[in-house]
């Protein structure tokens, strides 16, 4: 059992929570939630031990174990991907090796009466308990079998982590941590940077194989699946829900509408107790009462409504200008860098209206297959844009393009038209920017910042053909849900590449399916693709075993 015991955390006169405690049971599995600010990322880097509290503490067994994966890293090395991931197992070599070169010592030593000698058996034997006291594990299996759940192929292992791109360097971290089988794992958004059914895998793993898991994710479908308790933070507090996502939003509500109630109970006593104290201020009769009422105010806990997103925004495009019949044609397409074939001789025909999905591995030519619809890359084949075709496109590199120098509101604003102008604060308010926020430099912005303003100025635009490349990335749920109902009314074309389920559920009607250098077409919706691999991803996964 973990105990995190009164935490308090303070910084430029400000108090971002204060006074929290509670207890995190072996096999609990938490969803830690609030809004964009309220302190997870801070809370979690205190229970990993990587960052400390104003005040209060967190205990933790004396061998208890907690494995921490944060949402960015900043680590390099030179190892290949096979030997960083078995540095999980670093503390076992060493005490084997430890082990060893003492029955060596023992070995050579004939002084068999001395004391350092029995001190030598002595060590030996503490050692050899913790030892022979471990699982029986073959270590390279492990090593091989998380690499390959987690997306890896074997040729992968024997390659230098510096080839690597962030994400996957996540996936290494995140491989380390699950081998260790820790007491406790914190995950910050561990699903930004694996495809599904990495996701998947993780689920199995974290609900089958795992102890206590603490988790900060905006991907739905991932804490449902996984999590049997929230803890939310709002307003410096904590409560605690013995429930997954879902059923504490239903219960968070009942206990919003039982506080508005009690709120609006106090306020109709506190509005008669002083109109009580004007009436009868210095009436001689009634001195007694008066002071009383006075005192009864003074010695009130004022009852605090949880802050909650009153937004109810229906954001939608702007009417999309009609387009050809065949927004995009793609005929034996095909893209190789040097001896390397991403996908061959592919066709794709994407009507007008249509919203197709992209989907597959990461590293199947997803990005690569938009890069050439949209002429950034060469290629050999056809492929090209229909008639009176408007593209909205969003890709990670998109935030780089913002004018540094305009405010977050000069930014919406010069692309915004009509009526909708009226709505820009609200609407950046769903998109995580709110007050001071709106006259910030876009220079000044973070990278999952700009992202987010990114596709705010995209939502404003008038186009017919919107390509999306993982836009879900940096919004939280709200944002999410906003992005999504404005995707499901718009009346042009999309195609997008996403990993979120939650996400891509009830939103595609057509999916194309990147596999083995090969685009393969289903007449299926999203929802019916992912039920169907599902089953074949986890029998993939039981044959990897």
């Amino acid at each position: 059992m973990i105990g995190v015991d009164g935490l308090t955390v303070e910084f430029s006169g400000k108090t971002l929570f204060s006074d929290i405690s509670f207890f995190i049971n072996e096999n609990d599995k938490i969803a830690l939630m609030g809004k964009n600010g309220a302190g997870k990322s801070t809370m979690m880097k205190i229970i990993a031990g990587v960052q400390k509290p104003t005040r209060g503490h967190v205990r933790c067994p004396k061998d208890g174990v907690i494995a921490y994966l944060p949402q960015h890293l900043l680590t390099e090395d030179h190892c290949t991907v096979f030997e960083e991931a078995s540095k999980a197992f670093d503390h076992v070599f060493a005490l084997r090796n430890e082990m060893q070169k003492l029955n060596e010592q023992l070995e050579t030593r004939t002084d068999y009466d001395s004391q350092e000698y029995m001190e030598l058996i002595e060590k030996v034997s503490e050692l050899g308990e913790k030892y022979y006291a471990l699982e029986d594990v073959n270590y390279d299996a492990e090593v091989e079998k998380t690499l390959l759940g987690l997306g890896f192929r074997r040729e992968d292992f024997s390659r230098p982590t510096s080839e690597f791109s962030g994400g996957w360097r996540m996936r290494i971290e995140l491989a380390k941590i699950l081998l260790r089988k820790p007491d406790l794992i914190l995950l910050d958004e561990p699903t930004n940077h694996i495809d599904i059914e990495s996701v998947i895998w993780l689920e199995n793993f974290l609900l089958n194989k795992a102890k206590a898991v603490m988790v900060i994710s905006h991907d739905k479908a991932f804490i449902d699946n996984i999590t049997n308790r929230t803890i939310e933070l709002t307003m410096g507090k904590v409560y605690d829900y013995r429930a997954n996502y879902s059923h504490y939003l239903q219960l968070r509500e009942e206990r919003r509408a039982a506080q508005m109630r009690a709120y609006k109970e106090q306020q109709k006593t506190i509005a008669e107790s002083k109109l009580f104290i004007e009436r009868f201020r210095g009436t001689y009769s009634k001195a007694n009462q008066v002071n009383s009422v006075e005192r009864m105010l003074e010695k009130m806990e004022i009852i605090e409504i949880d802050e909650v997103d009153t937004s109810a925004l229906k954001l939608r495009f702007p009417p999309a200008p009609r387009s050809g019949d065949y927004p995009v044609i793609v005929e034996h397409l095909s893209k190789k860098y040097d001896d390397h074939v991403v996908f061959n001789d592919a066709n794709m025909a994407i009507q007008r209206g249509q919203k197709v999905a992209f989907v597959g591995r990461n590293g199947e030519g997803k990005s690569t297959m938009i890069k050439a619809i949209m002429g950034e890359i060469d290629y050999q084949g056809k492929c090209g844009l229909g008639h009176n075709v408007k593209v909205g496109y969003f890709a990670q590199n998109q935030a780089s393009l913002l004018d540094p120098e305009l405010t977050v509101f000069q930014t919406v604003d010069e692309v915004a038209e009509g009526e909708v102008r009226t709505q820009l604060k609200t609407i950046l308010g769903c998109f995580m920017f709110s007050g001071d926020d709106i006259d910030k430099k876009v220079g000044v912005l973070s990278g999952g910042e700009r992202t987010r303003l990114a596709m705010v100025r995209l939502l404003l635009e008038p186009v017919n053909l919107l390509i999306l490349d993982e836009p879900t990335n940096h919004l939280d749920l709200k944002s999410k849900e906003v992005l999504k109902e404005a995707l499901l009314a718009f009346d042009g074309t999309l195609i997008f590449v996403s990993h979120d389920r939650d996400f891509l559920q009830g939103l595609a009607e057509k999916v194309f399916e990147f596999k083995d250098k090969r685009v393969i077409e289903h007449f299926e919706t999203i929802d019916d693709f992912l039920l169907r691999n599902k089953m074949e991803s986890l029998k993939e996964i039981e044959k990897r075993g």
